[in-house]
């Protein structure tokens, strides 16, 4: 209830919740040899396992009207699987998995999962925003922002680097986050960190590009 409260809508009287699996995030404390190496990163947000939660649909809630979310198309080629190879370097688990409906994606720390019946363009989409999270939000900087930072950040840095790539979401980036209360002041004070982690992303995916076709290169100079 509480999240409907803070888009402006009310459970309406009555209303019985619906049963969902939620995740339960843990903490897995580093050894101290560990923790020596790093000391900015001491323990890791784990996924240990789930429980029951109750949620509510909308039709089940009352007040402000929510933006119509749109859908996301276009061709990626093969950067889906350029982005899901540079995920797993970063360490990342990456799990496809109906639980989280109706959410499309999920970042636990170290983990992401993926709501399965989304189309192509839509999964390379929510891969970003997660991966985003991944890359910005865990920690120290988790603490120092607030959600409304956090969802704005990353919808943009999903944006940015989707149109680049051939995505074409029509305002679906702007009502998410709409939806969350961003705003264009937030995007300008949040726009160096946008900009350098869409770079990172956009870098990691040209590189892959690279090594795929420089081995044709090479048979062509031999040739």
């Amino acid at each position: 209830m509480y999240a409907w409260n803070q888009l402006g809508r009310r459970v309406k009287k009555g209303e019985k919740g619906i049963r969902i699996l939620a995740p339960i995030i843990g903490i897995k404390r580093k050894s101290d040899e560990e923790a020596e190496k790093d000391i900015t990163k001491q323990n890791t947000r784990v996924l240990v396992g789930f429980r029951n939660a109750y949620v509510f649909d909308v039709e089940q809630t009352e007040g402000v009207e929510l933006p119509v979310m749109r859908e996301v198309y276009g061709d990626v080629g093969e950067n889906q699987d350029r982005l899901v190879s540079f995920i797993e370097r970063q360490g990342i688990e990456l799990v496809y998995t109906e639980n989280i409906a109706p959410a499309l994606g999920m970042s636990y720390g170290g983990c992401i999962a993926i709501l399965p019946s989304q189309s192509k363009p839509e999964t390379f989409a929510t891969l970003l925003h997660e991966l985003a999270h991944e890359m910005l939000h865990k920690a120290e900087r988790r603490t120092t922002t607030t959600k409304i930072v956090r969802e704005t950040e990353a919808e943009a840095i999903a944006f940015v680097v989707g149109k680049a790539v051939g995505l074409e979401a029509g305002t679906a980036s702007a009502d998410y986050i709409a939806l969350y209360h961003g705003n264009a002041s937030l995007l300008i004070e949040s726009l160096e960190v946008i900009q350098q982690t869409s770079a990172v992303i956009l870098a990691a995916l040209e590189s892959s590009a690279a090594a795929e076709t420089m081995p044709h290169a090479e048979l062509a100079e031999v040739a």
